[in-house]
């Protein structure tokens, strides 16, 4: 950067010049969000997406609210509406009435490497425009979520060691290009930060909660735990581990393609399946009613069923 930028922080050291250039990036896209429902007062954070006013936050920051009020760093705000919200990914859509600052760039987590450097900005304690640095300290970390009757595992969550705090949850978590990698989330202890990543399944969600207002689950009926495949069955084939069936629900599509406790998934539609998020990743809108073939190893012999998933029913909002 040139001119009045670089006057402003002529002087500083290399790090902090790139903390405070995606902070002067960044902030003014973030919002401190303020909305009331039966349920009482919310606050949290919130970042413009898109130049027509959609900004993205935690679904546990809306709770059940349908509007409110975003305030931007600026000192300006403007009303908003609830688009639509995904607790099992913890993750929501609003959109600001009239002109919002310019949106932020959403990048790819899947590129972060534990020790990068990262910056976060949202709203703790209702400071508007708080920002915290640090490194990512974990990757591949998972975040139990529920929904009503529904329990889903958040794959791929970013740990940070960026001062995270009440109110952060909804802000950004940025790269040191200034690139949107995270939606910071949870406090999970002093120095331990997570963050909801921006990848491939996260903009699946976001497409739909903008499209839709929701997103469509498919339900199989599987609970598992990743086991290790046997050595011989490992080496035919190149897979180390696969999910252990710990129990199916009774009448779901598991028990009715004929899934057994004990059975140890391998593959589900073609694609192996190693963890429980090979198979999340699968369960989306197109998979609803549709055959997918598992493969499991049984008594030591390969079976193959054909399941057809439910649409997966959890409790409104």
């Amino acid at each position: 950067m040139a001119g009045a930028w670089q006057e402003r922080f002529d002087g500083l050291d290399a790090y902090s010049q790139t903390v405070a250039a995606v902070a002067s990036a960044i902030t003014p896209s973030v919002a401190g969000l303020h909305s009331s429902s039966e349920w009482g007062d919310a606050a949290g954070s919130a970042v413009v997406f898109t130049a027509d006013g959609f900004m993205l936050t935690n679904a546990h920051v809306i709770g059940r609210a349908t509007d409110g009020t975003a305030r931007f760093a600026d000192g300006t705000s403007a009303p908003f509406t609830v688009v639509g919200t995904d607790p099992l990914s913890d993750l929501a859509v609003v959109r600001a009435a009239g002109q919002t600052p310019p949106p932020v760039q959403l990048g790819d987590s899947d590129r972060l490497v534990v020790g990068q450097l990262v910056v976060a900005v949202g709203n703790p304690l209702g400071l508007a425009g708080s920002v915290t640095a640090g490194v990512v300290s974990g990757l591949g970390r998972s975040l139990p979520a529920r929904s009503g009757n529904a329990a889903r595992i958040i794959e791929d969550v970013i740990q940070t060691d960026a001062a995270l705090n009440p109110g952060n949850s909804g802000g950004a978590l940025a790269d040191s290009r200034g690139v949107v990698v995270g939606v910071n989330t949870a406090v999970a202890g002093v120095g331990l930060g997570l963050a909801i990543p921006i990848n491939a399944t996260t903009r699946r969600i976001i497409d739909s909660l903008v499209g839709h207002g929701r997103v469509r689950r498919a339900f199989l009926g599987l609970v598992t735990i990743p086991a290790p495949l046997p050595d011989k069955l490992a080496e035919r084939t190149g897979q180390d581990t696969g999910l252990r069936v710990v129990d199916v629900v009774r009448q779901s599509p598991a028990a009715r393609a004929g899934l057994h406790r004990g059975d140890l998934v391998l593959t589900a539609g073609g694609s192996p399946v190693r963890d429980a998020q090979g198979l999340q990743r699968l369960m989306f809108a197109e998979a609803i009613g549709r055959p997918l073939q598992i493969t499991v190893t049984r008594n030591g012999a390969l079976v193959d069923v054909i399941a057809e998933p439910e649409e997966l029913r959890d409790s409104p909002r």
